[in-house]
């Protein structure tokens, strides 16, 4: 999912609508926004229904002329938070989970990388974008990382953005609704169990460490590092029982609110009217790589014997965060969702930037 930034200022970016109001303003406003979306949807239980809700204020506020944006600062806290309540739930460590499926798991993730790909290369072929955008466009790995990578060589990162952007809406939104209708409904949490008090020192220690190992994926470069090195450190010391992992509700409450909102205020006119020309050529697009990511799915349910949500979730095409929201807070095989994530993620970064040269020279 794209990190928080501003849209360059091209002389398009003049206040309109909401933009015309003090940011205190607009923040309270997609707050107040906020529980009107999220309310009916935990009620309903929906999964992941408080980042659904924050993350639909954030559009609306967003394509009003919202000219906010959620602190990086923010963005990486939240990223450390979502490691630390995945690995509460992964009891089987990742490893072992890929080595015992890994050529099913190979084909799955050569395929959804293969077929973004060349929907990338044939929105590049009708001229609609130029080759190199389309391509970084239509990757299918953590969005965040695609547009870091994509500015690096070249893209317009404006499109990119859009196009990353929209599929992350596209695929949390559809994922949701499978898991709803699909009967594996969250459980709405009354509001009395978000204070339910929990030990203190433990968990200062806690976000410490996974602090600390987030900055350190920054450092090193590592593709989604605020995430991926916080979720491997914890999973290990919660599986091994070496640490038990107990996080508040509240804590849970904000961070799936602060990623709906990073998501959705990301969703901005001026993305969109920048990208206009490429509207319908990308929603085809994403639509096309859900629909075959549901049968890969249909593969997984087949050879394996798994949960039908636990393999569509596993295949859906990004991003990294809001599919993890979505599996934790559904009954679906944490472990086996989130090594699929994860192998498609280091097979992208790896082979992306040869991938999108060599298409984009021939397109």
């Amino acid at each position: 999912m794209p990190p928080a930034s501003r849209p360059p200022n091209d002389g398009t970016n003049a206040p309109t609508g909401f933009g015309r109001l003090p940011a205190p303003l607009q923040w309270g406003l997609v707050a107040c926004l906020s529980v009107l979306t999220t309310v009916p949807l935990e009620a309903a239980g929906f999964p992941a229904a408080l980042l659904m809700g924050p993350m639909l204020a954030g559009i609306f506020v967003a394509l009003g002329g919202g000219s906010i944006r959620l602190p990086r600062i923010f963005f990486f806290a939240v990223q450390v938070v979502l490691a630390l309540i995945i690995a509460t739930m992964v009891s089987q460590d990742f490893v072992g989970t890929f080595l015992e499926n890994w050529p099913l798991m190979l084909l799955v993730v050569v395929s959804v990388i293969s077929v973004s790909t060349l929907s990338g290369w044939l929105i590049a072929r009708t001229g609609i974008l130029p080759g190199t955008t389309a391509i970084w466009g239509s990757s299918a790995g953590a969005a965040s990382t695609m547009m870091i990578m994509a500015e690096a060589y070249g893209a317009d990162a404006r499109l990119v953005a859009f196009m990353q952007y929209l599929r992350v809406v596209f695929v949390a939104s559809f994922a949701t609704l499978v898991a709803h209708f699909g009967g594996h409904d969250g459980a709405a949490m009354p509001p009395h169990a978000w204070f339910e008090p929990v030990p203190m020192l433990p968990l200062a220690a806690m976000l410490a460490v996974g602090i600390l190992a987030g900055l350190a994926g920054q450092k090193l470069r590592i593709p989604a590092g605020a995430f991926l090195v916080p979720f491997a450190l914890a999973s290990v010391l919660n599986s091994s029982g070496t640490v038990t992992i107990v996080l508040p509700q509240w804590l849970l409450v904000i961070a799936f609110t602060l990623l709906g909102w990073n998501i959705g205020l990301g969703f901005t006119r001026a993305i969109l009217l920048h990208a206009r020309r490429a509207l319908l050529p990308t929603v085809a697009s994403i639509i096309a790589l859900i629909s075959f990511s549901g049968l890969l799915a249909g593969l997984l349910i087949l050879v394996l014997g798994i949960d039908p949500l636990t393999a569509y979730l596993a295949t859906s095409p990004g991003g990294l965060d809001s599919i993890a929201v979505i599996a934790a807070s559904s009954k679906v095989d944490v472990a086996f969702v989130m090594t699929l994530q994860t192998a498609r993620l280091i097979l992208v970064t790896l082979i992306g930037p040869w991938l999108a040269r060599f298409l984009a020279d021939r397109s």
